[in-house]
C-alpha cells in the first residue's frame, strides 16, 4: 500500500504552457504514484513549500503524472519557474474520488471552466480508457478567451470517439485572437446539446460563480441533486484539515472531499466563497 506521507521525488520531463497563467507539468516519479481520479496530491518545491493539486492525467497511468497548475500565489510562483530536468516532490494521494462505478452505462455530462478543467481532464481521460462502458460522454469546456483555452491541442484526438462529444466555448474573443468555435458562457452550451437528466450524472468544476450557476441550470434541466458531483479542490491548502482554509460547515474539502455530491453540501456555509 502506498504511504501517503512519503515524499516521492519526481523529475519533470516536459512543461506545457497552457495559457499565460496555467502550466502543465509532466513528471516521472521515482516509483509509480497510484491514485483514483478526483483525488489530490501534495506537490512540493524543495526549500519553498508544498500545495495540494489534483492530477490532470488518467488514473490508469501511475508511471507518469500530469499536474496542471495556475499561478496564484507563493508556491505556484515557484512551480511556474520549474523546467524539464528539475526534481520536485509528490505526496499522496489524498481525498475522495469520482464514483465511476455509478457512471457506467450512463450518459455522463462534464461541465467545467478555467483551471477547473484539470481534474475534469483526469476524469475524462480515465473514462476514455474504458469509453465503451459508458453510454455517452459529453464534455463542455469553457475559458475566458482563446489564449486562456487549455488542452487546446488535444481536442482533435478527443473528438475521434464515437460516443464522445467535446465542445468548447470562450466568453469573448479579443481583437487579434483567432477562434472558430462557440463564443458564450460555458453554461450556455447546455442549450446546444440534447439534455439527458433522468438518473444520469453531471460533474462540475471551475470558478465558484460558474459552478453555482451551472448547478442551477442543471437542476432546471432536471438533473437530481444526488447525481451532480462537484470538485471543491480550489478551497484546499494544507491537505490535513489543520489550516481550516477549506471548511464548509461540517465538512473539510481536503478530508471529506474534494469530490462531493451536491445534495451532500448544498446547505453548508461558504461553499461558493
Amino acid at each position: 500500500m502506498q504511504n501517503p506521507y512519503e515524499v516521492i521525488p519526481a523529475e519533470i520531463y516536459e512543461v506545457i504552457q497552457e495559457s499565460p497563467l496555467i502550466r502543465t507539468l509532466r513528471m516521472k516519479p521515482q516509483k509509480p504514484v497510484s491514485f483514483k481520479t478526483g483525488q489530490f496530491l501534495e506537490i512540493s518545491i524543495p526549500g519553498i513549500g508544498e500545495g495540494p493539486f489534483t492530477p490532470s492525467s488518467s488514473h490508469h497511468i501511475a508511471e507518469n503524472v500530469d499536474v496542471t497548475i495556475m499561478k496564484t500565489g507563493f508556491v505556484t510562483e515557484y512551480v511556474h519557474q520549474t523546467k524539464p530536468g528539475d526534481v520536485i516532490g509528490i505526496r499522496g494521494p489524498f481525498g475522495s474520488n469520482y464514483p465511476l462505478e455509478k457512471f457506467k452505462g450512463k450518459d455522463v455530462l462534464i461541465l467545467g471552466g478555467g483551471c477547473g478543467l484539470a481534474p475534469l481532464r483526469s476524469l475524462f481521460l480515465t473514462m476514455l480508457h474504458d469509453n465503451k462502458e459508458y453510454n455517452s460522454i459529453t464534455f463542455l469546456a469553457g475559458s475566458k478567451t482563446p489564449k486562456d483555452c487549455i488542452y487546446r491541442d488535444e481536442a482533435t484526438e478527443w473528438r475521434k470517439y464515437d460516443n464522445v462529444q467535446f465542445i468548447r466555448a470562450v466568453d469573448q474573443v479579443p481583437e487579434g485572437e483567432e477562434w472558430n468555435e462557440n463564443v458564450c458562457l460555458v453554461t450556455k452550451l447546455l442549450e446546444k446539446i440534447e439534455m439527458k437528466p433522468n438518473d444520469n450524472p453531471a460533474i462540475v468544476c471551475g470558478p465558484p460563480v460558474m459552478m453555482k450557476f451551472g448547478i442551477m441550470d442543471l437542476l432546471k434541466y432536471g438533473f437530481k441533486e444526488e447525481n451532480i458531483y462537484l470538485s471543491m479542490e480550489k478551497k484546499m491548502y494544507c491537505g490535513f484539515g489543520q489550516c481550516r482554509h477549506c471548511v464548509m460547515g461540517k465538512y473539510y474539502a481536503c478530508k471529506d472531499g474534494p469530490v462531493f455530491a451536491y445534495d451532500q453540501i448544498k446547505n453548508e456555509e461558504a461553499i461558493w466563497e
